[in-house]
């Protein structure tokens, strides 16, 4: 596939989970008679990266995740000259999302963006549970860690062909089943950007911590999962 094609791919890919994940969190569960709860976001999330490994993987490897891309770099599965191009499609996708999140939030009567928020990550008095900056910075190096574990192990040559997405979208949904409390998992550095944006002020100040800790957690994933591979 030709690197326009692959990162259009990326493109409608994050597109997809920031709109599926947090649409699920700021247009369903605000409203608790729909009873999804945190459960059910994070079953959103899943959903959206395993709908789309299988609809776009095939074309552009289904990264849709700046953190997985540079896994896999790291990891010695992607190209890193095509690095730069994943990420920026990847941010792009999750800008577009929400604003189209947004722009469906606001034909609610009432809807405040201060108030109701677009589903951005945050610590401190912004974390949903109240969890500490130090709290925030252990856990999204942790869950992405295991998550490109997950990754790298589900698409190596020696897993079962044709799987990969199932294990990928399970282990998101693990990972937001554990963390949307702390920070309201990130794991994307694309996912917090695009409702980073929109939100603005304190969403924007935070935003640093979900590019550094999701990459360094994917740096590290990709350095371990490079010596357990290899032969001895």
């Amino acid at each position: 596939m030709t690197l326009t094609k692959r990162i259009s791919a990326e493109f409608i890919g994050t597109f997809w989970l920031v709109l599926g994940g947090c649409g699920s969190a700021v247009l369903a569960a605000a409203f608790p008679e729909l009873g999804i709860g945190f459960a059910g976001v994070a079953l959103a999330f899943g959903l959206t990266v395993l709908t789309m490994v299988y609809a776009l993987g095939h074309i552009s490897g289904g990264h849709f995740n700046p953190a997985v891309t540079v896994g896999l770099t790291v990891g010695g599965r992607f190209a890193a000259r095509d690095l730069v191009p994943y990420v920026v499609a990847q941010v792009l996708g999750a800008i577009a999302a929400a604003a189209v999140l947004y722009f469906i939030a606001t034909g609610k009567a009432g809807y405040d963006i201060a108030v109701n928020g677009l589903a951005a990550n945050g610590y401190g008095e912004h974390s949903p549970g109240g969890y500490s900056l130090q709290a925030g910075v252990v856990s999204e190096i942790v869950m992405t860690f295991g998550f490109l574990v997950v990754i790298l192990g589900a698409t190596s040559r020696a897993a079962p062909s044709g799987f990969a997405g199932i294990p990928i979208g399970l282990a998101l949904t693990l990972i937001h089943l554990v963390s949307i409390p702390v920070t309201n998992t990130s794991v994307n550095p694309a996912r917090s950007t695009g409702p980073a944006l929109f939100v603005g002020g304190w969403a924007i100040e935070q935003l640093w911590l979900f590019w550094v800790a999701p990459i360094v957690g994917a740096v590290l994933a990709g350095l371990v999962y490079n010596w357990l591979g290899s032969e001895d």
